[in-house]
């Protein structure tokens, strides 16, 4: 799958990077977030029922579960804050990349090819992550998909970047580690590299992707 991917990349004019689980090991601190925030209202969530939402704005995230387990008296828009808040210091305290991130950033900036972030997470935590990870250089756009009318896996998110970036869909290039993100890239007629969790790689969803990697480093390796 190596060469495969590499010659996704060499074939592509511009690469789009998903953030949660594919630059940033995020999704522990998602976890944690989700499951203290919505614990306050009874909802004693699994990870397997929060690999659910995995892909999904905030929103959507709230929505779907006060539909699966309604609580008194919501109030969305102060559980979204609630939720970012708790995320943000965590991320700008404890966001590690994910491996093989530093290697690709470098090696594609090499190239030329203009980099974009979208990102189903709010707009605030890109900036925390490329920030803490000190990548805010490498990238043209950070786009969050609460700009958007929907989020992934309408391919929306994705197709807006590419017009920020002033290329065409069908030379774009996503990574992407989520079922709902990969559906986004290829509704939007881009190719896709997907980078799974351990826990989902078996998924047979994935095999819509142009290509499946077990983790980034395997670009860089050699």
């Amino acid at each position: 799958m190596r060469n495969q991917a590499m010659q996704l990349i060499e074939q592509a004019d511009a690469i789009i990077f998903d953030m949660d689980g594919l630059l940033v090991d995020s999704e522990p601190y998602w976890k944690i977030a989700e499951k203290e925030i919505f614990g306050r209202y009874g909802l004693n969530l699994t990870d397997e029922q929060l690999r659910e939402v995995m892909g999904f704005r905030l929103s959507e995230v709230v929505q779907h579960w006060y539909t699966f387990q309604p609580w008194p008296n919501p109030d969305f828009a102060q559980t979204e804050n609630d939720i970012l808040n708790l995320m943000d210091e965590m991320l700008r305290t404890h966001a590690l990349p994910m491996p093989g991130v530093y290697p690709l950033i470098h090696y594609l900036q090499k190239t030329g090819k203009p980099m974009a972030v979208a990102s189903s997470s709010a707009i605030r935590l890109i900036h925390a992550v490329v920030d803490k990870l000190g990548i805010r250089d490498a990238f043209r756009i950070l786009h969050s998909a609460q700009f958007e009318p929907y989020g992934k896996p309408h391919p929306g998110i994705f197709i807006t970047t590419a017009a920020e970036l002033g290329v065409e869909p069908t030379r774009c290039l996503v990574f992407e580690d989520s079922i709902n993100g990969v559906v986004a890239a290829k509704s939007a007629r881009m190719k896709c590299i997907a980078v799974p969790e351990e826990a989902t790689r078996s998924n047979p969803a994935f095999a819509i992707a142009d290509a499946k990697l077990n983790s980034l480093d395997e670009l860089t390796a050699q």
